[in-house]
């Protein structure tokens, strides 16, 4: 047995495997693992069960991924982000459309000439004519305009859905080293009350305890039983949903590097994160370019109401004439002013300008939201860090060594056990909530797809 893990005398002589699963009780409290060979075996249905709930992402051969690889996995092979890519495709096209010049009209018709008075000559006759609208030089800038506009519009929510899926998908990579951390907790509490519970029943048989403390040990056992597969479980919805996120690149078995107890860098200051938002956020941006796009439809719509212009240009072929002929073409506004289109895109630019400040305040809101989040976050993780695991690891260690010397019964140490396993589990969500409020505070902040986590 190493220094300070030894056991105290005892008044009465106890069998080996009594003495081994103690002291296996008082190490597992103080943090020493005893050596395999020195266990006794298991009862059956605890091995079995212990190996079955033995997670997925515990394999060895498993691909790990880091949270930059993911994002670049992400970036490039997701689905949704395609999707994303060739709207933006389209409104590239909308553009070139909006540039292109109108075709010219060719009409070519042939026919014959009959004579119905004496001395006129008869005889086939063929006639061509060429149209070419000519647009008013207001009126294509008006629809460039518009195009060029909706472009902006398409790009800047390609990235702002860009940000809304990178944030999720690193949800869900926190998720799963969450659910990670709970297994392994879950792990633990399992093998020291499989120990407690050996103990107990060498007791129980010797009639040192009485047969109760046998049935507690038990329960206690299966409770432990029950919440590492119900770990195992979370653990593998987490990984089946980070690989939806990210798509098929991501083999069925993967693990994920890193942990929620590493140092995170602190966030910036809440005004310069609302500058940051307020001055260059793609949703923001997307909303700005669909006002530019309404205000240039209702110019486009103004234009419509100059008279549209062609030049027609004809020559047409008689047995013994030919007549060659140039003229314009005007379409006059007199029944059409194009009063309903034009109110249909004033409306649609104070629908524009209402949601683009309807979209400003939520987002400042949910900045401040995030900001607090955080505070509270740290706040928490600061406290069970510092002052209440360590409290709760440091009445384990008293319930413990009450139990030794036979001061407390077991309940009391079974308690101090769940206490500590409870504020562990706390000390894990509070992580999460931490990482998940500087995710949402870099979705909010950021002008443009970060490649980097």
């Amino acid at each position: 047995m190493t220094s300070g893990c030894s056991l105290p005398p005892q008044t009465r002589p106890v069998p080996s495997r009594a003495a081994w699963a103690l002291a296996c009780l008082a190490a597992a409290c103080l943090g020493w693992s005893p050596p395999l060979s020195a266990a006794p075996a298991p009862p059956a249905g605890a091995a079995s069960a212990a190996q079955a709930v033995e997670p997925v992402n515990a394999s060895i051969n498993a691909p790990a991924y880091a949270l930059p690889d993911l994002v670049r996995l992400t970036l490039e092979g997701s689905a949704s982000l395609a999707a994303e890519r060739a709207r933006v495709q389209a409104a590239e096209a909308a553009v070139v459309t909006s540039r292109a010049l109108p075709n010219p009209e060719l009409e070519v018709s042939q026919g014959r000439l009959g004579a119905r008075v004496p001395g006129v000559n008869t005889g086939p006759m063929t006639g061509v004519t060429i149209t070419q609208p000519l647009e008013l030089p207001s009126l294509r800038s008006s629809r460039a305009a518009a195009a060029t506009a909706s472009l902006d519009s398409s790009r800047s929510a390609a990235g702002a859905y860009t940000l809304d899926l990178l944030a999720l998908m690193k949800l869900r990579y926190y998720e799963v080293l969450h659910r990670d951390a709970e297994w392994r907790s879950a792990k633990e509490d399992l093998a020291l009350a499989n120990q407690i519970r050996d103990r107990v029943k060498l007791r129980v048989e010797q009639g040192e305890a009485p047969r109760y403390e046998l049935i507690r040990a038990d329960t206690e056992r299966l409770n432990a039983l029950r919440r590492q597969q119900s770990a195992q479980l979370r653990i593998e919805q987490a990984r089946g949903e980070l690989r939806r996120l990210v798509g098929g690149q991501l083999p069925e078995v993967f693990t994920v590097s890193g942990s929620l107890a590493e140092a995170v860098p602190p966030p910036q200051p809440l005004e310069k994160l609302r500058e940051n938002l307020l001055a260059a956020h793609p949703q923001l941006v997307a909303a700005r370019a669909e006002v530019r796009a309404a205000e240039a439809r209702v110019e486009l719509e103004r234009s419509r109401r100059l008279p549209g212009v062609a030049v027609r240009g004809s020559s047409e072929r008689e047995p013994d004439t030919r007549a060659n002929r140039l003229g314009l073409l005007l379409t006059l506004p007199l029944w059409d002013r194009r009063a309903g289109p034009i109110g249909e895109a004033q409306a649609e630019v104070m629908r524009s300008r209402a949601l683009l400040t309807d979209r400003e305040l939520q987002l400042t809101q949910a900045l401040t939201i995030a900001a607090r989040q955080y505070e509270i976050a740290a706040g928490q993780v600061s406290a069970f860090e510092s002052g209440i695991v360590r409290e709760a690891e440091a009445a384990l260690k008293v319930a413990e060594s009450a139990y030794r010397y036979g001061e407390r019964g077991i309940l009391d140490f079974l308690d101090a056990q769940r206490s500590l396993r409870q504020a562990r589990n706390e000390l894990n969500a509070a992580r999460y909530d931490l990482r998940a409020a500087l995710v949402e505070l870099e979705r909010l902040s950021a002008s443009e797809p970060a490649s980097q986590p």
